[in-house]
């Protein structure tokens, strides 16, 4: 076992996981890994754009810890661990699976999680409620590229860190925070899948998509996103 969470195994009802984007050098599979192996839960749920198929349509890296991960998680399904996987756009190659098991992952678009009070939570990607990649996929291509770049930058500004003795910061995440038509985007976005969430009768909904985790109410329904 990896060291980070130590030998404590923690049980919860339910697992989300997504934006893994596995096949990506900015991935943080040795953190997921971690994880993974100090939690048990009968259920989780993968998010969305858990592997990363616009980046290794262009080169391929995939290194033993990401080959660690999906190992990891096919062992979990065969354990008895129900998995569900709801594609992004990243992995929308498994959009064709929808329906059916594949390696004993249940491939869904989407679904209602209904928690131990009751509460109901839309599961879905997201990725439907962003303008760009609906309606503009050349440029999120574009923006997919700008980002990677952004995240090898990340890379080795913590190495430098890490050298000088202070722990890991987010690049990404700072300068999303600064640009604020990226503010905005999120803000739009939150609100949009908030109301699908009401539409749907749900009390909530649990996204990923947009690599920015939150947790907050959004005029009665409970807006969760899951991060990267």
């Amino acid at each position: 076992m990896h060291g980070t969470f130590g030998s404590i195994r923690r049980r919860y009802r339910a697992i989300f996981i997504s934006d893994v984007h596995l096949g990506t050098r900015g991935c943080k599979a040795e953190f997921l890994l971690d994880f993974l192996n100090s939690t048990d839960a009968p259920l989780i749920y993968l998010v969305g754009d858990i592997f990363d198929g616009w980046r290794m349509k262009r080169s391929w890296y995939w290194p033993a810890s990401h080959s660690a991960v999906v190992q990891t998680l096919l062992k979990k399904a065969r354990k008895g661990t129900r998995v569900i996987y709801i594609p992004g756009n990243h992995d929308e190659v498994l959009r064709g699976y929808t329906g059916l098991h594949f390696c004993d992952i249940e491939v869904m678009p989407e679904t209602v999680h209904v928690a131990g009070d009751g509460t109901r939570y839309l599961v879905l990607h997201g990725n439907q409620f962003d303008g760009v990649v609906k309606y503009a996929k050349w440029l999120a291509l574009l923006g997919d590229w700008a980002y990677n770049l952004m995240l090898a930058a990340n890379n080795w500004f913590n190495v430098a860190r890490r050298k000088l003795g202070f722990g890991y910061w987010s690049l990404s995440a700072y300068l999303k925070h600064k640009v604020k038509n990226a503010v905005q985007f999120i803000a739009n976005y939150e609100t949009a899948v908030s109301e699908e969430a009401r539409r749907r009768h749900c009390d909530g909904v649990i996204c990923g998509h947009i690599h920015h985790a939150e947790h907050r109410d959004m005029q009665g329904i409970t807006y969760i996103n899951d991060g990267d």
